[in-house]
């Protein structure tokens, strides 16, 4: 009997002691205010928040390997799936109520919508309200943001978060209820304030700009703590750009730097900060790249931000270090140059990383993406264009300049004889 099997058989037993959410099996929730900030207590005791934000059940194994206690879910898919199998890991669940935004569609000025959006999301509550994996309730995700037009958005919309939040509170004493918000627009939080006080705490999504947030909360007299509901590394519409408008993708190393960093200096050492949830712990993933954001690659490979994770949660680095890239070049440039090749012509790139291990290397050609969603929703991988590598397989790689002119990106993979990844591209121009 391998032990896949013994996993799932264990989760559906699990799953079926749980089916009916009794009440017997929740456990309380509460946050406590100090003489310096916030605490969040799970069942009487100190619950500091080691969360990731996972797709399904995906990966929630690693979490609980690595040291983590918390995964945040969307309102997709099988929601009791999802509880039942972070509970088999020992995982707590942010859980994600189906309200929606302007952005898409949602009227907030008819109320009749508003309304029949609230007993939905109740429905949801009670029905597991009970499981013991509920950490707290988070209504929507940046639900303020319209993209047309950031300046303005209905206000109504935080009188129906207030609404939902102080309904929650009626149905279940047990959970706190949060909404969701972005960096990018700090100026909304005079409103969160004014209108949503019911609120128990804040999530907050922010990438290269979470140094800000601890002065942030407290220049908008929050007066209540929060959460970095989405952090990681540095946003594609906050890197440098070359010339051509391409953002610059950091290395999965400095990506990592990045998580440890901002962990330790933001998430871990603000008295007001709960935890956090990072992003994103997934593969293959569209968001400008299909490697921006995903921890994993398309076929299980974990980038050092896994590993950035472990220590940061455990205080203990693995043994079987992943690889580091120093950096790439293409044409003897740095992805800091405006690189512009002629089509049809040849080229060399070359990648320079370090590991305990010996080293294999992948290289890919991509043209850029052109089709941009909110938030990566969306968006496809474009057709790759590795017919025009000459070589493969070796620190240094051959190639032909895309005969159409237009932007593209190399990718290089550099895989150790562990189950370990580190990922670069370099974007170009030709002509």
């Amino acid at each position: 009997m391998n032990n896949s099997f013994l996993i799932l058989l264990s989760i559906i037993v699990v799953s079926c002691s749980l089916k009916d959410n009794s009440k017997s099996t929740a456990l309380k929730v509460e946050i406590i205010k100090s003489d310096t900030g916030f605490q969040l207590l799970r069942a009487g005791k100190p619950y500091f928040i080691k969360g990731a934000r996972t797709i399904a059940t995906e990966h929630m194994d690693k979490v609980a390997a690595v040291g983590g206690n918390s995964v945040r879910i969307g309102s997709q898919g099988n929601l009791q799936a999802k509880l039942d199998t972070a509970h088999h890991y020992g995982l707590s669940v942010l859980f994600g109520l189906p309200v929606k935004s302007e952005r898409g569609g949602f009227n907030y000025n008819d109320t009749a919508a508003v309304r029949e959006q609230k007993e939905k999301v109740l429905q949801l509550v009670e029905e597991y309200q009970y499981h013991p994996a509920v950490l707290m309730w988070a209504i929507g995700n940046e639900l303020d943001y319209v993209p047309d037009d950031p300046e303005n958005y209905n206000l109504k919309l935080w009188d129906a978060i207030n609404d939902i939040a102080k309904a929650i509170h009626a149905i279940d004493p047990n959970h706190p209820a949060i909404t969701v918000v972005g960096t990018g627009r700090k100026y909304k939080m005079e409103d969160i304030v004014s209108r949503a006080p019911d609120l128990d705490a804040l999530g907050i999504n922010s990438y290269g700009d979470i140094y800000q947030v601890p002065e942030w909360v407290r220049n908008y007299n929050l007066n209540k703590p929060y959460l970095i509901t989405e952090w990681g590394p540095t946003g594609h519409w906050q890197v440098n750009e070359n010339k051509w408008g391409l953002p610059l993708e950091e290395t999965t190393s400095e990506k990592a730097d990045k998580y440890l960093e901002r962990h330790e200096e933001i998430i871990k050492a603000d008295p007001y900060s709960l935890g956090g949830y990072s992003f994103l712990w997934t593969q293959g993933r569209q968001e400008r790249t299909h490697t921006w954001y995903n921890m994993f690659f398309d076929t299980g490979e974990e980038t050092e931000a896994v590993e950035v994770m472990q220590y940061a949660w455990t205080g203990e680095w693995p043994d079987n270090r992943a690889p580091k890239i120093d950096s790439v070049m293409l044409n003897q440039k740095s992805k800091n140059a405006d690189i512009l090749l002629e089509a049809d012509k040849s080229y060399q790139a070359q990648v320079y990383a370090t590991d305990q291990d010996h080293l294999s290397y992948e290289w890919e050609i991509y043209p850029e993406n052109t089709e941009f969603g909110y938030a990566g929703h969306g968006e496809n991988r474009p057709e790759s264009l590795n017919k025009l590598l000459k070589t493969n397989g070796e620190s240094v790689v051959a190639f032909i300049a895309p005969a159409e002119e237009g932007n593209y990106r190399i990718f290089v993979y550099v895989r150790d004889q562990g189950n370990n990844i580190a990922i670069a591209n370099i974007p170009f121009h030709v002509e």
